[in-house]
């Protein structure tokens, strides 16, 4: 039998007039592995902290049982701004000692991407205090998971990390024998991790077997029941369960609840969006052209991070756009906003981009704009236009936008300087989509978002006719609002990869791998005693490199057809047999360069 690990029993926890919480009770035990969901300001964050004993509760009480090893990582870390990552994760660990732990390895690699810590200028004797909030994070989320607990508290732990770094947390957390509870709303996360969940609704928690998947089926489930009309019958749970049973096929998780009965509540439910008739309108919006970009490079400062692009965002196109950090996503964006905006006139440092002429672009970025503190949310919204036009007959109020997206009556009069980050980041995006643009470029719109936010956000953009462009590192809402996936893998090339994230994860891995056969085959001659390894001779070298220039013109080749088969492909969006023999096409071509480009490295030495 699980030993009970923590108990709340009769907990309530009241601010100002509001009671967060009201006479809760609940348990974590041996195993367990809960996540904690609900909407911004409904006391998420309050639950796990009286949970972790670093809040009290203003009636009831929090027991843990006796010796309880807790670890917890806060919003905010507590680390010594004057000591290095060394003495902070490592401590006083030897380095043999350190290096030889697999556990330690494991961390280290995951979070940071290797022992040496590339990124950090010193490595792990780099000083804490001028690095970034979310360097940070990363330090304290390591120290965390290096040590030994018997229960994980974490809260919104997915912050910071990129599609890799969150893909092996989730691994990381599975393997690990703690018990966990972890607030996030990184939903793809949730269905990995956790077996229980916890849904925080006003003042009272709902508890739910299995997974995210298992939580929406449950909850859409009890609302069907309570239900008396069919208007409370259509809502937007059932339209995510929905996608959860015929979603994207880059999805791995495996929903554990009842087919029949899922199938029985979706079966009326169309399609998240009708993409041949989104296409069309979008079409008679934009015309052809978008945006053409002709042998592009983009640099930032003098570092070249994209050479040669060739590529096309036509009408209608929704492109979900991911790769490792410092690969140049957020400027490629940001040099097609350029073009955008001087229609044309700001190129960028090599080749042209060439911007269609009805093209309106919204550009919702990293960095929350600034807006008068002193104005009511409704007055922000109205202040760029009254009522909106989202397509297939549909049309907004303001207000009626502000309550899809989570303010009600009483909140669109709050003044713009009260709300909290989150809430900053919702009236961003309202007032981006009021001015009715034909064309959306999203730089990690998720930040800040619960999930009942997000899921609202998707079911906007799911009747949205225009052109998209998504960075983000939440796995569900690419998958869930995007139709095709391009990878920058940090080689300077843009890539599309037709089985989407999993198959980036799978490059990424391979690349990792093949850096790391390289590194130790440069290691072993100076490891070796003198003489013992035959130097090549002039004519391995010369043959090497004269195969190598074959390899070259080959990948520029396949770089070419695979160009065309993208524009192939969006011109024949609406017909689906000619789009899956492309897709095929592109598939064979992918295998050849993955073939090519390992023989290319294999070269490389020998030249």
């Amino acid at each position: 039998m699980a030993v009970n690990l923590v108990n709340v029993e009769n907990v309530s926890k009241v601010y100002g007039t509001r009671a967060l919480l009201d006479g809760i009770s609940l348990g974590v035990s041996e195993g367990d592995r809960i996540g904690v969901v609900g909407r911004n300001g409904d006391g998420k964050t309050t639950l796990i902290r009286m949970l972790a004993k670093l809040e009290d509760a203003d009636t009831g009480r929090v027991t843990h049982s006796g010796g309880l090893r807790l670890g917890v990582l806060t919003q905010h870390d507590s680390l010594d701004p004057e000591a290095t990552v060394r003495h902070e994760v490592i401590g006083d660990m030897a380095d043999h000692e350190w290096a030889g732990n697999a556990k330690v390895r494991d961390v280290l690699t995951g979070l940071f991407g290797g022992l040496d810590l590339p990124g950090f200028p010193k490595g792990l004797d780099t000083v804490i205090g001028p690095l970034s909030g979310g360097e940070r994070r990363r330090i304290a989320l390591a120290k965390l998971l290096i040590e030994e607990q018997d229960l994980i508290v974490l809260d919104e732990p997915t912050n910071h990390l990129d599609v890799e770094g969150i893909s092996w947390l989730a691994r990381h957390l599975r393997e690990r024998r703690s018990a966990l509870v972890c607030v996030t709303h990184d939903r793809w996360f949730l269905d990995q991790v956790c077996t229980r969940m916890w849904d925080v609704q006003r003042g009272d928690v709902y508890e739910y077997e299995g997974g995210y998947s298992d939580y929406v089926f449950a909850r859409a489930e009890r609302e069907r029941i309570a239900a008396t009309e069919e208007v409370k019958r259509q809502n937007l749970v059932r339209k995510e369960l929905a996608w959860l049973r015929r979603g994207a096929p880059a999805r791995t998780s495996k929903p554990r609840f009842r087919v029949e009965a899922a199938n029985e509540l979706i079966k009326d439910v169309p399609p998240p969006r009708d993409s041949g008739e989104l296409m069309k309108f979008a079409s008679s919006r934009l015309g052809k052209t978008v945006f053409d970009l002709e042998d592009v490079t983009i640099q930032a400062g003098p570092k070249v991070l994209l050479q040669h692009i060739t590529w096309q965002l036509g009408p209608g196109d929704r492109i979900g756009l991911v790769g490792v950090n410092g690969a140049g996503k957020t400027s490629l964006l940001r040099a097609l906003a350029e073009a955008a905006r001087s229609e044309g006139e700001v190129q960028p440092a090599g080749g042209s981009i060439r911007v269609g002429k009805t093209v309106r672009l919204a550009y919702l970025s990293q960095e929350v704009a600034e807006l008068d503190p002193t104005w009511r949310v409704l007055q922000a919204v109205q202040a760029v236009r009254e009522r909106v036009d989202l397509g297939k007959g549909r049309e907004m109020t303001a207000g009626q936008l502000c309550e899809t997206f989570g303010f009600n009556k009483d909140k669109q009069w709050t003044p713009v300087g009260d709300l909290s980050g989150g809430e900053r980041r919702r009236l961003q995006l309202l007032r981006l989509l009021m001015d009715e643009p034909n064309v959306l470029f999203l730089d990690e719109p998720t930040n800040d978002l619960d999930i009942e936010t997000l899921t609202q956000l998707e079911d906007v953009l799911d009747g949205w006719p225009g052109s998209m462009i998504v960075i983000s590192h939440d796995r569900f809402f690419v998958e869930r609002t995007t139709d095709r996936v391009f990878a920058l893998l940090g080689d300077r090339t843009l890539r599309m990869l037709p089985r989407g994230i999993d198959e980036y994860l799978e490059r990424r891995k391979r690349m990792e791998e093949t850096a790391a056969a390289g590194a130790a085959t440069a290691a072993a001659p100076a490891a070796a005693a003198p003489g013992s390894a035959p130097e090549k001779s002039a004519a391995d070298q010369r043959a090497a490199k004269k195969e190598l220039q074959k390899i070259e013109r080959r990948l520029d080749k396949i770089s070419e057809k695979e160009t065309k088969l993208h524009a192939s492909i969006a011109e024949n969006a609406t017909d689906f047999a000619k789009v899956a023999e492309l897709d095929a096409e592109l598939r064979e071509l992918s295998g050849q360069r993955d073939e090519l480009e390992l023989r290319w490295l294999e070269l490389a030495e020998d030249a």
